[in-house]
């Protein structure tokens, strides 16, 4: 039975909804796990350093493909091996990553599916400051740390520009820095907050979500766990479609496909979801067209 690893930078409990569209892709093309296909699941837990050590791992397991399914794990995947064929997902451009020679003609060993993630700055603080106008700046927080650090913070300076509201750059890498990061906002008396896409910011949806609802920042993330889980608002890609275009390229390629073959996956999907409990909670007024936009409303 071929075994697949699946390497994620995140931790099993916040990617459990990941996981099931990647073994529905993988069924969609022919495998089904237990019956003719395994999976060996590799965690770092937002610890990135963890990476290539996990990543080497599965290379002495000798799996027949590695599922690098979060933007970090990528590059460690593809520095462990240059044999066994690596299906990415990243929010990135896995070209200016590296990953990849180009998106139509990969080469090597590793194809994959990019979701809408890092380029998304301008539209996220568009919908903040049309649900807090009368904001005059805003913070921004991004993951000294992370393989996106440039892109994020580069996306970020120039949807400041193009939306006209100042924006200021806060920093964490860890949990231990999310008090500094509250505090700073309220000196600066941001009007509210922007997240930067990054997989410890992925692991930390929940916890970020309360912090934003307990110091009242109106706040907007990538992901719907963070409106859930009580976050303003949610913009980004759908990364359940890019993982489940991973599971499908994985089972392609226990087929006996070639990942050079095979061009790298766009997901073009976007998905907004709206909190309005913790929007009346903040005393902020949904408009209407925004409401009518939204994939889910969460009351």
């Amino acid at each position: 039975m071929p075994v697949v690893g699946f390497l994620n930078g995140a931790s099993a409990e916040l990617t459990a909804n990941y996981v099931a569209p990647f073994r529905q892709g993988l069924a969609q093309a022919g495998f089904v796990e237990g019956r003719n296909v395994a999976i060996e699941f590799r965690w770092a837990n937002g610890r990135y350093e963890r990476l290539p050590e996990l990543a080497a791992d599965l290379v002495r397991r000798q799996v027949s493909v590695i599922a690098a399914t979060s933007t970090p794990t990528g590059l460690p995947a593809k520095a462990a091996t240059t044999t066994i064929p690596i299906v990415f997902v990243t929010g990135s451009d896995p070209v200016e990553q590296g990953l990849v020679a180009s998106l139509q003609r990969p080469g090597g060993n590793l194809t994959g599916a990019t979701t809408l993630a890092v380029e998304m700055g301008q539209k996220r603080l568009e919908l903040l400051h049309e649900l807090v106008p009368a904001a005059t700046l805003v913070g921004a927080l991004v993951n000294p740390t992370g393989p996106n650090l440039q892109t994020v913070s580069r996306d970020l300076q120039a949807a400041s520009r193009a939306v006209g509201l100042p924006i200021h750059i806060l920093h964490a890498s860890s949990e231990g820095d999310f008090d500094k990061v509250f505090a700073a906002l309220a000196r600066l008396r941001a009007g509210g907050l922007v997240i930067g896409t990054d997989t410890f910011f992925n692991s930390q949806s929940r916890r970020l979500a309360a912090l934003t609802l307990r110091h009242a920042v109106p706040a907007i993330y990538q992901y719907r766990e963070f409106a859930a889980a009580g976050g303003l608002m949610s913009y980004g890609g759908s990364i359940t479609d890019a993982y489940r275009m991973a599971g499908v390229y994985t089972g392609r390629i226990l087929k006996g496909e070639k990942p050079s073959d095979l061009p790298v996956q766009q997901s073009t999907k976007a998905e907004l979801f709206i909190n309005l409990k913790t929007a009346k909670a903040l005393g902020l007024a949904v408009p209407p067209a925004l409401l009518v936009r939204a994939e889910d409303v969460i009351s």
